[in-house]
């Protein structure tokens, strides 16, 4: 009797002991590491909005009101804090700190470091980056990067052929299209500029094999699309694991993705090698030193961030700045004199876009003001020091682009307006401080899809606005909001007449 006495009791004692543990450690990680961090920026004289237990500052942000510029009507409740707080305040996305940061000097501290590369190289899969759709169900985890000789540069040139009979077969839709009505249609462009965009990029990825592209990215798409439901409740603890529909529909999508992208690369390893993308990852793979599991993860992760680097981005900036061109019809015009005058009755081709000046300070307007990437984040993963603040592990730091773009001190009094003018003398004399332009991202971890994106833009707008004059449509509605990537809420209308 005594020996079940005395066996109930160590049972029950380990058995304290090991809840006990686990709720210390709930603790530690919901509340206790938190506040640490929160307490340490304190001293440093960083403030900011007083987060609630678990939600963080979610209710407060979610109660926000809208304002009519686009930085305001997506981020309303940064507005107020930055007034109060300053360029630098901490706040809670759930039990995840997020420190905002405008300060200029900081942010060309923090966008151009690279001494974390060797900690995380040995460490973890990923360099410190900007993946968003990655495998592991987190938002915030870091991508390697493959330096894709295509998206560098390199291989532009031989890609505009490409990239010109992909915009021609757009061309002929809308030809078509105008036809049948009459002589001006009303045409919603958003899926034209990603059904131009996702067959460029199918076929600059999956070369031969680019027709199982087209799978492969609407079920991107999807995902990109079930994430941004998701808002900001990914710092909330537990979530991302409860069967909520929107987790649902994010799971079946992940494992969708991962079955095709997978059965692409088995047969592409049976067929042999190819020139694209996909052999790029394919090699980058082989040659590292993960496992098969790790393996599989790195080619998916990268096809997921080659997806969002170009086929969306581009698609997206397409569509604002043919929303703006149509909204500023001197512009247009401007526009569309230089590329006739340029491309003399010829299609444009890699020498004649580089001509093109006034066609390259419209886009680079158009992504000032609606940058497809609203947020430039960074995960601290060892405590780092920039500007003069030490930085804990374990914080998020954020940069609003859209805020940094439209910053009157940096941009001046009409830095809400239109006005390509101010790239006359390139990105360098558009600004005070250059650096703060980050429409693809700055420094080390530029947009792998720049070059590539910038020839598809160029060649795209310059083939419709010497084919078509266009006007917003009498249906069109401006709602610019944010599913991961900035976009128009209701599409963008446009009334397209032949030249």
């Amino acid at each position: 009797m005594e020996v079940q006495i005395l066996v109930k009791a160590v049972v029950s004692i380990t058995l304290v002991g090991i809840l006990g543990g686990l709720v210390f450690r709930l603790y530690r990680e919901l509340v206790g590491n938190p506040e640490k961090i929160r307490s340490a920026l304190r001293k440093q004289g960083i403030g900011g909005p007083p987060p609630t237990l678990l939600l963080g500052n979610v209710l407060e942000m979610k109660k926000a009101r809208t304002a009519t510029n686009c930085a305001n009507a997506l981020f309303p409740f940064i507005g107020p804090w930055h007034n109060k707080y300053g360029h630098v305040f901490v706040f809670s996305i759930g039990v995840i700190p997020i420190l905002h940061v405008t300060q200029p000097d900081m942010v060309r501290e923090i966008t151009t470091c690279t001494s974390l590369d060797s900690y995380l190289a040995k460490n973890r899969a990923y360099l410190l980056g900007r993946g968003i759709l990655t495998s592991n169900g987190n938002q915030w985890a870091h991508q390697r990067k493959i330096i894709a000789p295509e998206f560098h540069g390199q291989g532009i040139r031989g890609m505009i052929k490409l990239i010109r009979e992909s915009a021609m077969t757009l061309i002929d839709v809308w030809n078509n299209m105008i036809e049948a009505k009459g002589g001006v249609a009303d045409i919603k462009i958003d899926q034209h500029m990603r059904s131009f965009s996702g067959d460029v990029i199918s076929k600059a990825c999956f070369g031969s094999d680019y027709s199982k592209g087209g799978e492969i990215f609407v079920k991107l798409r999807a995902l990109l699309e079930c994430a941004s439901k998701k808002g900001f409740s990914f710092g909330i603890p537990f979530m991302k694991y409860l069967p909520t529909k929107s987790n649902r529909e994010a799971w079946a999508l992940e494992k969708d993705l991962r079955t095709l992208i997978l059965r692409v690369v088995k047969e592409r390893n049976e067929s042999g090698d190819e020139k694209d993308l996909l052999q790029t990852v394919l090699e980058g793979a082989k040659n590292s030193e993960l496992s098969p599991d790790a393996i599989d993860s790195f080619i998916v992760d990268n096809c997921k961030n080659i997806y969002l680097a170009d086929f969306e981005t581009t698609a997206l900036a397409a569509t604002c700045c043919l929303m703006l061109l149509a909204a500023n019809p001197e512009w247009q015009e401007r526009v569309r004199g230089e590329v006739l005058g340029v491309c003399d009755g010829q299609a444009p081709d890699s020498d004649t876009i580089r001509k093109m000046k006034v066609l390259s300070m419209a886009i680079n307007e158009s992504l000032r003001l609606y940058p497809p990437v609203a947020i430039m984040s960074r995960e601290v993963f060892e405590e780092m020091k920039f500007g003069g603040v030490h930085v804990p592990k374990g914080v998020n730091i954020w940069a609003l682009v859209l805020t940094l773009h439209t910053d009157s001190e940096v941009w001046g009094a009409d830095s809400y307006q239109f006005n390509p003018d101010r790239f006359a003398n390139g990105i360098a004399g558009a600004c005070k401080l250059p650096h703060l332009y980050m429409p693809f991202g700055v420094g080390p971890r530029v947009c792998l899809g720049q070059h590539l994106a910038s020839a598809e833009l160029k060649n795209l707008l310059s083939l419709i606005l010497s084919n078509f004059t266009f006007t917003l449509s009498p249906t069109y509605i401006h709602s610019p909001t944010l599913n991961l990537v900035i976009e128009p809420e209701h599409g963008v209308d446009l009334n397209v007449k032949k030249l």
